[in-house]
């Protein structure tokens, strides 16, 4: 037996964020990165708080991939503020640390029960919506994975006036990361038809306006959608989960810091190719894996159907790598600059064991080998 369940009331459209001020509590504990609170983007959820007279306070040291460290940090402070909500302003960063931060304060305190709002600043992870948060263990360079029904959060505001003047390079990157996300719902093994039709309307929206959203900031309906998307993504995989492409991306970030989304890009060629088994050397046959029927169904969600299965996966590869060309996206990883190819390669094999347990991972279509993930690691240098 399966089961879907939404347990995020969304708020959306315009002055969607009006809704704070309608919160039946005098007192808030904010959660947001330095650079929300010092650009004033911080002001747009103050604000509303400030007109009805709620208190708040703020803990604004979220930093990309947040360490434990981090979390720590939050607990105490909001254990000595107990808002009645929790609301995280920002990337994935922010809500992934307010999700921590929660599950938590709340077990150290049983008596402490706040409510969460997540409010996105970038239009990418789904985080708003998921049970799922990933914490970074600094000491051995991993990514944690939490995933928990109670660290959905009760409320998501998504506010198109929150990601207007987010900088080209985020919207290529959290934009490719909605895509990875509907697409690695949509052909998990957990999938079932409230995931994909979640995931399938994700895609046709990005299909439609993520390259718009990239090429003007002030095209507002277009950034509307792109952030409508990145919920719908985000309900699919809270319930259908991800795949290999997310278990090899986190260590990625984990190990060299690598942008989420940049990283999702990077491989999401390989792992389309890995997954149905057909690359540009496949010849047709009298099967295929199931995972391809999928496949094919995205890619005439997109407009990039072709003749048969090889062809049309293979139009579907080459759509995701025209993408990141307009977007400047690399297709290598030896192209970010981050890292010499010694000290990559040196790391593949502890980056493979780590994606091979990574608990997304388990969900993906075709179950891999540690040798295997090796080899596409080798392959996206």
């Amino acid at each position: 037996m399966k089961d879907f369940e939404v347990k995020t009331k969304i708020y959306f459209g315009e002055d969607a964020l009006a809704h704070l001020g309608e919160l039946k509590t005098d007192r808030v504990f904010i959660v947001a990165d330095p650079f929300t609170v010092s650009s004033g983007l911080i002001d747009h959820i103050t604000n509303p708080l400030k007109k009805n007279d709620i208190s708040y306070s703020i803990f604004s040291k979220v930093v990309a991939d947040p360490p434990v460290e981090v979390v720590i940090a939050g607990v105490k402070e909001a254990l000595a503020c107990k808002g009645h909500y929790i609301v995280a302003v920002g990337g994935g960063s922010a809500m992934d640390t307010s999700k921590a931060i929660r599950k938590f304060a709340t077990q150290i305190d049983e008596t402490y029960h706040p409510k969460l709002i997540c409010i996105p600043t970038t239009s990418g992870t789904g985080s708003e919506v998921t049970s799922f948060a990933v914490i970074s263990d600094t000491e051995h360079n991993t990514k944690i994975p939490l995933i928990s029904d109670d660290m959905t959060p009760e409320e998501a505001i998504l506010d198109e006036v929150l990601v207007k003047s987010v900088p080209k390079s985020i919207t290529a990157d959290t934009g490719m990361d909605v895509i990875t996300h509907a697409m690695e719902a949509y052909v998990s093994l957990n999938g079932n038809e409230f995931s994909g039709a979640l995931a399938a309307k994700s895609m046709e929206i990005c299909g439609q306006f993520l390259l718009r959203s990239y090429n003007d900031n002030e095209d507002v309906h277009a950034r509307r959608k792109v952030h409508v998307a990145s919920c719908l993504a985000g309900l699919a995989f809270n319930s259908a989960s991800l795949g290999l492409n997310h278990g090899m991306a986190h260590q990625l970030g984990a190990m060299f810091h690598i942008p989420h989304g940049r990283a999702n890009a990077i491989l999401l060629p390989y792992i389309i190719e890995y997954n149905s088994e057909i690359s540009v050397f496949s010849r047709s046959k009298a099967s295929y894996a199931p995972c391809v029927r999928k496949y094919c169904d995205l890619a005439r969600i997109l407009g990039v159907s072709n003749l048969n299965e090889v062809t049309t996966i293979r139009a579907l590869v080459g759509y995701i790598q025209f993408l990141l060309h307009e977007m400047s996206i690399p297709l290598h990883i030896s192209e970010l600059n981050v890292v010499g190819e010694g000290d990559y390669m040196a790391a593949i094999e502890e980056m493979a064991e780590h994606a091979l347990a990574d608990r997304c991972t388990a969900t993906n279509p075709r179950k891999p080998t540690k040798e295997e993930i090796i080899e596409i690691y080798k392959e996206i240098w």
